[in-house]
């Protein structure tokens, strides 16, 4: 399913998405969901890196075997206590 989107835009906006359709040879519809795509995935790195210095920040120095660790995580966070 796809939505109508209606967007307004000042002259300069407007000329440099023209300079990008005429560049891109594509619909100006289509460019613009490339546009949201590339600034979805800039975030989501954004927010990655974030992540990883959070993590590197906790500085843990024994980490443990991935298994164990799942196993204790869903031990931990169970609803109700109840485990399998």
């Amino acid at each position: 399913m796809s939505a109508r989107l209606e967007v307004r835009l000042d002259d300069e906006r407007k000329e440099r998405l023209d300079m990008l359709v005429e560049t891109a040879g594509s619909p100006t519809s289509e460019v613009v969901r490339r546009l949201i795509d590339d600034a979805w995935e800039a975030m989501m790195l954004e927010r990655r890196k974030a992540a990883v210095e959070r993590l590197i920040a906790l500085n843990v120095e024994d980490v443990p075997d991935p298994d164990i660790l799942s196993r204790q995580l869903a031990e931990a966070h169970a609803p109700c206590g109840f485990t399998d």
